[in-house]
């Protein structure tokens, strides 16, 4: 049976629902049909116009991104900038552009922050800032239906889902966000269950949130932690504030622009805060009890790229699926 594209969006919106991305976002099916056959995919950070060219080259039609090409609303297509020639580019050749941005960023399991914490061999690992309202879903159900309404539940974004209790009838609970209420709601009259609860809780999904925390197996000496950063995050260069010579433990990290976390960082007592898109004036924000590194927004998100190759090869073996061979950071360092 051929692979649609819907298919292998479905895949990876199990990993990162749609319904954690940011308000500002546009994650989703940027360019086009659903329901087209895949023939390949590459994945990327970006989706820019040379790995459009590159994934039609290589007889691929979907292009999986990181980072969504469009953000505001585009009022014309003339190909006056980058990302109308994109998008001309990608419906000329039949290439469909799928991004999945924030909402990867959010969740804890195989997200961003993950990737970067794995490669880091960070341990005992937590989401920095937790999403902190949502609810908690009960109910009962025949022991034969359990495990098929549990799928479908998580499908829809429902976490942390507990299974248990009796023989013919079973208690199921999960917490999902605010934003999932009425479409779960939805989802379980259209299966003729009318008799649940849902109960809005503090901290219902600690696996859901900005940024993670976590702890080096053994502390290390400062310097020398950023010479373990340049090699794990093959980053160029490092911009950080003051040293304070003091071990390096307990370490907080967001990919990409983070720097709205660093009160989340100092607060949890972390030594160091790594992320990306530190602005001049924000460092002074650190104020001498943590050590900011920026190591660069394509250096912390760089192995998302084998984050999604990985997520789509372990579901499908009908179509092609490479690691885009462009290098879109549109940042480049000299060095003399």
């Amino acid at each position: 049976m051929p692979t649609t594209i819907r298919e292998v969006i479905q895949v990876l919106e199990r990993v990162a629902p749609p319904v954690y991305q940011e308000s500002y976002d546009n994650a989703g099916l940027i360019v086009g049909d659903p329901s087209a056959e895949v023939k390949g995919v590459v994945c990327s950070l970006d989706a820019t116009e040379e790995v459009v060219a590159e994934a039609a080259a290589k007889g691929c039609n979907l292009v999986v991104a990181h980072h969504p090409i469009v953000f505001k609303g585009l009022k014309r297509l003339n190909g006056s900038n980058y990302v109308e020639r994109t998008v001309i580019r990608a419906i000329r050749e039949g290439v469909a552009i799928y991004a999945i941005h924030t909402n990867l960023d959010n969740v804890y399991h195989r997200g961003v922050n993950a990737t970067i914490a794995e490669r880091l061999g960070l341990e005992n690992t937590a989401i920095l800032a937790p999403k902190t309202v949502g609810h908690k879903l009960s109910l009962r159900v025949e022991a034969e239906r359990a495990g098929a309404l549990q799928a479908e539940l998580e499908s829809a974004g429902v976490q942390r889902i507990h299974i248990a209790g009796g023989s013919d009838r079973l208690r199921l609970e999960g917490y999902l966000p605010d934003a999932l209420v009425g479409a779960t709601g939805a989802l379980l009259r259209s299966e003729g269950i009318h008799e649940y609860e849902l109960v809005k809780v503090e901290n219902a999904d600690a696996g859901y949130g900005s940024g993670m925390v976590g702890e080096l197996p053994e502390a290390m000496e400062e310097k020398a932690f950023l010479d373990y950063l340049i090699e794990r995050m093959k980053t160029p260069v490092i911009r950080h504030t003051a040293l304070r010579n003091m071990p390096v433990k307990k370490v907080a990290l967001c990919g990409g622009s983070g720097s709205f976390l660093l009160k989340a960082a100092r607060a949890c007592g972390a030594d160091v805060f790594i992320t990306g898109d530190f602005k001049y004036h924000e460092f002074f924000d650190a104020e001498g009890k943590i050590v900011v590194m920026d190591i660069g927004h394509f250096e912390s998100e760089q192995f998302t790229i084998e984050l999604l190759r990985d997520i789509i090869g372990e579901n499908f073996s009908t179509f092609a699926l490479h690691l885009t061979g462009v290098r879109t950071n549109p940042v480049n360092y000299y060095h003399k």
